[in-house]
C-alpha cells in the first residue's frame, strides 16, 4: 500500500489535471480542497492553433481563479508549487516529458516527474507528471498490438492504490472520450494498457453520423439492460457497422425511444471492447476491475462484465477526484523532497 507522508498534510499546492478538451484545477492544503475550477480549454487548442499559448493563458486564469475562490483561506493556504499530470505533458502540451516504459511503480514515476519553470503561467515550480508507455517503444507494424500509453491515467491508478479502491492484482478501467483498461500488477506497478476510440466513436455516431437523429445527441443517463444487450447481441452476429445501422433501421421502423437506441448503440461498442479484452487475457473471471467514468455508462460495464461472472465495482465521481488528486500527492512528495535535498546539497 503507498502512503502520503504526514507532513505532506500540511503543504499547500496547485494540483493540475489537463485532458484533450478541459483543465481542471484544485487548489490544496495537504488532502483538505481549498478551491476547485476548470477551464474548457486543452491540448486539442495547441493542435488546431498550432501554439501552446491558449493553453498557457488559460493555465495562468486558472492558478488566479483557484487563489479568488479561495477568498479569505488563500491567505493561509499560500501555494509552493503546482504538480500537473495528463496531456500537458505531452508534444502539446507546456513541453513534452517522455513516457516511463511498463513495468511502473510510483518510484520510477516520481523519479521521472521534471520541474519545469513557466513565469507566463505562475510564479512558481511546476512539476510535470510523466505517462507511461507499454510494449515496444518503438513498434513495428507487426507488434503494434502490443503498444499502448497512457497521460493521466497513471496518476488516477497510483491513487486508487494509495486509498486502496483498487487491490492488486486489479484491471482499472478508465471511461472517457478513450476507454482505457490498465492492468495492476501484484506489486501495485502498473504493467500495461490497452486503449480504444470508443468514446470518441459513440460521440462521433452521436452528432456526425445519419444516426444522430436516431438517438440522443448528449450523454447517456440511463442506460436501458435490454437494448444494451439487443446491442451486443448484434455486434457479435453481425459486426460493429452492421449493429449501428441497426440503429437507423429501429428508428426507421419506430421501434424504441432515442434513448433506447443509444443504449443499443453503446452496448454494440461495449460487446466490441469487452470481447477483445477477454481475447487478450486482460479480463477474466477472476480479474477485481475497479471502474472510472459517467455513472450510467459505468454501471453498463459493469452489468456487462457481472455477465461473464467478472468481478467490478463502480467509483463515484467523486472517489475518482480524489484517487487523481491523491495520485498527484503521491507523485509531488517524492519529487519534492529529491528538489529540496538536491537544493541543499548545491
Amino acid at each position: 500500500m503507498i502512503h502520503v507522508e504526514a507532513k505532506s498534510d500540511e503543504v499547500c499546492a496547485i494540483y493540475v489535471d489537463m485532458g484533450t478538451t478541459n483543465t481542471s484545477g484544485w487548489l490544496m492544503r495537504g488532502s483538505e480542497i481549498i478551491s476547485r475550477a476548470s477551464k474548457p480549454v486543452g491540448v486539442r487548442d495547441t493542435a488546431r492553433e498550432r501554439s501552446p499559448a491558449k493553453i498557457k493563458t488559460a493555465l495562468k486564469e486558472l492558478v488566479t481563479e483557484l487563489r479568488m475562490l479561495a477568498g479569505d483561506a488563500s491567505r493561509l493556504c499560500v501555494p509552493v508549487c503546482v504538480a500537473a499530470s495528463g496531456m500537458i505533458g505531452s508534444p502539446l502540451g507546456l513541453v513534452e516529458i517522455p513516457h516511463v516504459q511498463a513495468p511502473a511503480s510510483l518510484t520510477e514515476l516520481a523519479a521521472s516527474s521534471r520541474w519545469v519553470d513557466f513565469p507566463e503561467v505562475a510564479a512558481l515550480p511546476i512539476l510535470l507528471v510523466p505517462g507511461v508507455r507499454s510494449g515496444p517503444p518503438q513498434p513495428r507494424i507487426n507488434l503494434i498490438q502490443e503498444a499502448d500509453v497512457m497521460r493521466g491515467e497513471e496518476t488516477l491508478s497510483v491513487g486508487l492504490l494509495a486509498l486502496g479502491l483498487a487491490k492488486p492484482p486489479a484491471v482499472v478501467l478508465n471511461l472517457g472520450s478513450h476507454w482505457k483498461a490498465i492492468q495492476l500488477g501484484g506489486q501495485g506497478q502498473i504493467e500495461s494498457s490497452v486503449t480504444s476510440l470508443s468514446g470518441e466513436l459513440i460521440h462521433a455516431a452521436q452528432t456526425q453520423t445519419i444516426l444522430a437523429s436516431a438517438v440522443v445527441n448528449k450523454r447517456a443517463t440511463t442506460i436501458d439492460e435490454h437494448w444494451m444487450e439487443a446491442g451486443m447481441n448484434e455486434q457479435r452476429r453481425s459486426g460493429l457497422p452492421r449493429a449501428l445501422f441497426c440503429v437507423r433501421l429501429l428508428e426507421l421502423a419506430n421501434e424504441g425511444t432515442p434513448e433506447d437506441r443509444l443504449s443499443f448503440l453503446i452496448g454494440a461498442f461495449i460487446a466490441v471492447d469487452l470481447d477483445a479484452l477477454i481475447s487478450r487475457g486482460v479480463l477474466a473471471r477472476d480479474s477485481q476491475v475497479a471502474i472510472v467514468g459517467a455513472a450510467a455508462l459505468a454501471e453498463a460495464w459493469r452489468y456487462a462484465l457481472t455477465q461473464r461472472s467478472i468481478s467490478a465495482i463502480v467509483l463515484t465521481a467523486a472517489e475518482a477526484e480524489q484517487a487523481l488528486l491523491t495520485g498527484l500527492r503521491c507523485m509531488l512528495m517524492h519529487a519534492w523532497q529529491r528538489r529540496v535535498v538536491g537544493n541543499a546539497t548545491k
